[in-house]
């Protein structure tokens, strides 16, 4: 493996999938990352939505650059030997519920003597502490409880989730610079490892906080604005004549005015009602519908063509055919191809950010449950084919 995180070893113990997620991204970057699976069909995310000849799409791309052991933790023996992995790692992610890692002997207290270099990512759906610590947790959960859900949808509708995994995924994220800040203060400043603490919730909640500023200090409960929002107009998604969607958002008031001159209403730029900030979200009802008449007038091509010559921002709603034949993605190499002994070959993302110096890159897409159990456990645990067997015979492996 090369990349800047060449030389880091992960021990990616979690499932579904914030902390696997994690793990995903360290790989992608050098990064080795050994993912320890139940052998009695492995990490969840294997079954997880679409599949394709019985093939788990999902998982070939969570699963990429990984190699896969299986060790069954529900024995002593097997956490045992994933203790004795954890020694010789850098990274270990868990998911497992505060309660049952300290029965498992498998907290942080009790890997620290033994690793004291060790960072332990330990992803929970609430966190450690507080009534709800030891309640399971998905994503569905963090995005009701962050005040998500309250938000999204249209007014006189239901709260909406979403339908992909955004809870994880913000959470994989914090959880991601968390392990890469732990790793530097350990190498840099000579320190040791440390225990990392993130829940599906609080990251989540990050994002969305100006409900709660807005709430403490005005006493005001956001609710449900469609597409709309209050800090800017326009702001919405608006149908085109041959049936097909366009964002727009006026953010920047110079961006928001262009709007406005761009659908042939430039005296609304000399109006303060539109000209000024604060006034045009007041009036945003009767921006969006001069842009919702605008736009059903004219086809997607045709009101794009507007926008971009005149510099709004808008763009139009892709579905995935869309967005795998968009110019600039494919320019990007955004999707890239790669191989695979039971798909054939898989589009996937290319890897998220890019590096001048040290890319990142797709080595293989997810592999088969416990394909490099062999070969991890003779490395680093020294055993041998006869060992091999017994624990297979044991079914620890």
């Amino acid at each position: 493996m090369t990349g800047p995180l060449a030389g880091i070893r992960v021990l990616d113990a979690a499932t579904l999938a914030a902390g696997p997620l994690v793990a995903t991204w360290l790989g992608e970057f050098g990064a080795e990352v050994i993912k320890v699976e139940q052998p009695d069909g492995g990490d969840p995310l294997r079954q997880w939505g679409a599949q394709r000849d019985g093939v788990g799409l999902m998982w070939k791309s969570l699963g990429r650059n990984k190699k896969s052991v299986t060790l069954n933790l529900r024995v002593p023996e097997g956490r045992e030997m994933l203790r004795a992995l954890a020694r010789r790692c850098d990274v270990l992610v868990l998911n497992l519920r505060p309660s049952t890692l300290a029965r498992w002997e498998l907290d942080y207290d009790r890997l620290k003597p033994e690793n004291p270099g060790l960072v332990m990512l330990h992803v929970t759906g609430f966190g450690a502490g507080g009534p709800k610590s030891d309640r399971p947790g998905f994503g569905t959960l963090g995005e009701a409880m962050s005040g998500f859900a309250h938000l999204t949808g249209q007014p006189d509708g239901p709260p909406t989730l979403p339908s992909f995994m955004l809870a994880d995924g913000v959470a994989a994220l914090t959880a991601s610079y968390a392990v890469m800040m732990a790793l530097y203060h350990r190498d840099v400043h000579g320190a040791d490892g440390q225990l990392i603490d993130v829940n599906l919730i609080e990251p989540l909640a990050r994002l969305i906080e100006q409900p709660v500023l807005t709430y403490d200090q005005l006493g005001e409960v956001a609710g449900r604005t469609g597409n709309r929002w209050d800090i800017s107009a326009p702001r919405n998604t608006y149908r085109t004549k041959d049936g097909h969607w366009l964002a727009m958002s006026g953010s920047a008031p110079t961006v928001a005015l262009r709007a406005l001159r761009a659908v042939g209403r430039p005296e609304l730029t000399e109006d303060p009602r539109f000209a000024e900030a604060q006034q045009r979200l007041k009036h945003a009802a009767e921006i969006d519908r001069i842009m919702a008449d605008w736009i059903g007038d004219r086809t997607l091509d045709e009101a794009m063509a507007v926008f971009e010559e005149a510099e709004v921002a808008a763009a139009p709603v892709y579905n995935a055919e869309q967005l795998l034949a968009d110019p600039q993605l494919a320019a990007r190499g955004v999707y890239p191809s790669i191989s695979d002994p039971e798909l054939g070959s898989m589009r996937v993302q290319a890897p998220v950010p890019r590096f001048s110096d040290t890319p990142g890159a797709v080595h293989h897409l997810g592999p088969a449950l416990g394909e490099h159990t062999d070969e991890v456990y003779r490395e680093l645990l020294g055993l041998d084919d006869q060992r091999l067997a017994e624990l297979r015979a044991g079914k620890i492996i």
